[in-house]
């Protein structure tokens, strides 16, 4: 099993969902980075889940403990190393249906790639609750980047099929509109739009379903040459771990897949000299990326979130054990929607990458 991304800042993440604890390495910090503990706190808290009407009842602190790597408030420059510990697990809810394969879930892939040894319970490694740890790691990324001067933020653009109907302005976007949304714990543009989400999160809730939606997610002030060609383009890179992400389905950069209606007079993104003398464009169709490094434009990408898949409806299966067709119930605590909880790891995913790139 590969356990390890990165190139120049590498990750190793560990643990299961209800395992004692979960938890990460990492490799490539610069010895005298300076570590904000309550800035990571602070990002932390926005995924952890039981805080809300809208996630699962399964409420975790994500409280973290740094045992290495780390000393008097800077990194060592030595593989840091934090663990966070499952406090809140109801391991019993999975017993009774550990040979029904759920669907949607990786119950049947994990079992066929681990020969049947993988821990079931709760999803065991292939759990949401292994983002804990990348949000971690992003956070301390998130922060070095903001000291240079670059700022994410997202929003939620859609949930099922309700959309959001403000986007980013793709060629100028303001700090101050990337930190509000930041400390918003449902994030969107357009309030009245965000309330007819989360009714809508509710009502599907109440009737025993999930939904998903996605996010879109900003870049400002991004230095022009990041990224290389290829198989380290700014694109790969960030997708790549964007796919790491349990529940991630779709990425788009800029106008993604509606590039493809446009004539190449419309795509293309035309120059001119801004007032400080910079190369700008006056779109932004490519979302800030060409030949797979930045130029210097905000850049822009979208998530696509797929409905959580553990829903109370009955739902047809497979005892894998039995090796015959059945029906399931599935009981636990589950978020209705994963999309809210899910933007603090999108931005953390884009921290690493972005300062794996530059380090």
């Amino acid at each position: 099993m590969s356990g390890v991304w990165g190139n120049k800042i590498k990750l190793s993440i560990f643990g299961e969902s209800h395992g004692k604890a979960i938890g990460i390495v990492i490799d490539g910090l610069k010895a005298g980075t300076e570590i904000d503990v309550e800035y990571v706190k602070k990002q932390m808290k926005r995924r952890a889940p039981g805080f809300s009407k809208l996630s699962t009842p399964r409420k975790e602190q994500d409280e973290f403990e740094i045992l290495s790597g780390y000393f008097n408030g800077r990194a060592t420059g030595t593989p840091l190393c934090a663990v966070i510990q499952n406090s809140n697990t109801h391991s019993k809810d999975y017993e009774k249906t550990a040979s029904l394969l759920r669907p949607g879930h990786a119950d049947f892939t994990g079992r066929v790639k681990y020969r049947g040894f993988n821990d079931y319970r709760g999803g065991g490694h292939f759990s949401g609750r292994l983002t804990a740890p990348i949000v971690f790691a992003g956070a301390l990324c998130r922060k070095i980047l903001e000291e240079k001067g670059i700022f994410i933020g997202s929003h939620i653009k859609s949930i099922g099929t309700i959309e959001d109907i403000k986007s980013f302005n793709f060629t100028s976007i303001e700090k101050s509109s990337l930190e509000k949304l930041s400390e918003n714990k449902f994030p969107v543009l357009d309030e009245n739009c965000g309330e007819k989400m989360q009714q809508y999160i509710l009502k599907v809730k109440e009737e025993g379903d999930s939904l998903g939606g996605i996010v879109e997610t900003a870049v400002i002030n991004l230095p022009s040459g990041i990224g290389d060609p290829f198989f380290d383009s700014v694109e790969s890179t960030i997708s790549g771990l964007l796919f790491s992400i349990p529940a991630v389905k779709g990425v788009e950069f800029g106008e993604g897949f509606n590039i493809s209606k446009m004539r190449g007079s419309e795509a293309n993104d035309e120059y001119f000299m801004s007032d400080d003398n910079s190369i700008k464009t006056y779109t932004n169709n490519n979302g800030g990326i060409l030949g797979g490094i930045t130029n210097g434009m905000p850049l822009i990408f979208r998530t696509s979130i797929k409905p959580t898949p553990s829903i109370s409806k009955t739902q047809k299966t497979v005892d894998i054990e039995k090796r015959e067709d059945t029906l399931l119930e599935i009981k636990g605590r589950h978020d209705p929607c994963i999309v809210p909880r899910a933007v603090p790891v999108i931005e953390a995913a884009a921290a690493l990458s972005l300062l794996n790139l530059m380090e």
